[in-house]
């Protein structure tokens, strides 16, 4: 997908990996400098180096001061933060288990992540946009969020508040030049998903074929079909969407499939 973001500043959280360089990727393709934002800070370092401008930073989504210092640096580097993409995400793949068992540590790691982080990051990026008065923030949610999954409360959980908590953000920064609005994923191809679902070898992967008769298309999305999601509502041109949930699932969401 094409789009015209010259001039223009991305920072994107969990870009060092996934769903998340793929977004990276393509804003870069089409003009944006790039802030690779990652706990993984070699890995963001490295994606980071195969951008034509883009710098990368190590970064929880947790931890406020190395969020403050990555949107410094952005300015810094930029003087100007157009677009933020909270991707940066995780799940659980030990304690697939029923609420009445699943363990607290567990629960607040996912929240503090999924959800508590990516107000955090909101919170202080959106500053230099809204004294801009102009902006987009694309948040990353799930299918999860939308129709919820068994053994996965945690993740239900956080992802259904980031669903409910763009339109909120929407509805709040709208007149002050900021539109929000948010993808949903249904399974996707990343190097993680290929571990655990779609390798040979993976763990759930006698699940596969279960899960992907609920998705019309039969398939998982490619991580560049997410990415061209992103670049739709980063558009410039895509001027009056807010507060929308685009679902890329293959269908999955849309019913039963007998």
């Amino acid at each position: 997908m094409n789009v015209d973001l010259a001039g223009r500043v991305a920072f994107v959280t969990g870009a060092a990996h996934g769903i998340g360089a793929a977004i990276a990727r393509g804003l870069a393709r089409n003009g944006a400098g790039v802030v690779v934002a990652d706990i993984d800070a070699a890995g963001a370092s490295a994606m980071a180096a195969t951008l034509p401008d883009a710098i990368g930073v190590a970064m929880d989504v947790r931890a406020s001061a190395q969020v403050e210092a990555a949107v410094a640096a952005t300015l810094a580097r930029w003087g100007r933060l157009d677009i933020l993409v909270n991707n940066a995400g995780v799940n659980t793949f030990a304690h697939r288990v029923h609420i009445d068992t699943f363990p607290p540590d567990e629960w607040h790691r996912i929240i503090g992540v999924d959800l508590d982080g990516l107000y955090l990051v909101s919170h202080i990026a959106l500053k230099p946009m809204l004294a801009r008065g102009e902006g987009r923030v694309i948040n990353i949610a799930s299918i999860a969020g939308l129709v919820p999954l068994r053994l996965q409360s945690a993740f239900v959980a956080a992802k259904a508040g980031v669903v409910n908590l763009t339109k909120s953000m929407a509805i709040e920064l709208g007149l002050r030049g900021v539109l929000v609005n948010c993808i949903t994923p249904g399974s996707t191809l990343t190097e993680g998903t290929r571990r655990l679902f779609y390798g040979e070898d993976g763990t759930f992967a006698a699940r596969v074929q279960d899960m992907l008769r609920h998705v019309p298309l039969g398939r998982p999305a490619e991580a560049d079909e997410i990415a061209d999601a992103a670049l739709f509502l980063a558009d410039p041109d895509s001027s009056y969407i807010n507060g929308h949930i685009l679902c890329v699932d293959g269908g999955w969401t849309a019913g039963y499939m007998m």
